[in-house]
């Protein structure tokens, strides 16, 4: 007998095009983990997973891999908490603030690569 179908979860997979500049985003900014890194070759493109408290994304150098300037929206508790982290982490060009919205409380951060990650609390 078939196993019925389900969802067990989504991974977006983000177009990057700089290692060192992806890297002062997602895990010196966001504070994200690099769980693990692949590359055919050594000198071939990147494509690596960055996570932190359940949330997975991939990130690849590879240009059929995805689109630059995607959109992730990312429901969340403390919005307000990580607000506060990583504004005080001073990122250049980035000062992001909180948007109240009929839907919830959003954080909207964009990456080098202009991906958009909208971290919302709704209560």
């Amino acid at each position: 007998m078939d196993q019925r179908f389900s969802i067990i979860t989504v991974i977006p997979i983000l177009r990057i095009f700089d290692v060192e500049k992806a890297m002062g985003f997602y895990r010196d900014y966001l504070g994200m983990q690099v769980d693990w890194e692949h590359r055919f070759e050594p000198d071939m493109p990147l494509y690596c997973q960055v996570s932190r408290d359940g949330m997975e994304l991939h990130l690849t150098e590879h240009a059929g891999d995805a689109s630059p300037a995607a959109r992730v929206f990312i429901r969340c508790a403390g919005v307000r908490a990580l607000h506060a982290e990583v504004a005080a982490k001073r990122y250049p060009l980035l000062r992001p603030g909180l948007s109240e919205r009929p839907w919830g409380l959003e954080l909207n951060l964009t990456d080098p690569f202009s991906n958009r990650l909208t971290f919302c609390q709704q209560d």
